[in-house]
């Protein structure tokens, strides 16, 4: 059973998101430095995106207008 933090509550905090380690409290949610890191160039180098549609409504609209 894990051991309850002193900041949430006492309930348990969720793992490290890059290697499930627990947290540490310096680097809450990561376990260390080093996932922090890894987490920040994952969203840096585009590893993490949200996926988006591009709306073709609007461009067939100007298009059929210029006609």
């Amino acid at each position: 059973m894990t051991s309850p933090s002193n900041d949430n509550g006492g309930r348990a905090s969720p793992p490290c998101p890059i290697c499930n380690a627990p947290p540490a409290q310096d680097y809450v949610p990561f376990c260390s430095k080093r996932c922090a890191d890894v987490d920040l160039h994952r969203w840096l180098s585009g590893s993490y995106a949200i996926p988006a549609e591009e709306d073709d409504s609007e461009g067939a609209s100007t298009m059929e207008d210029d006609s």
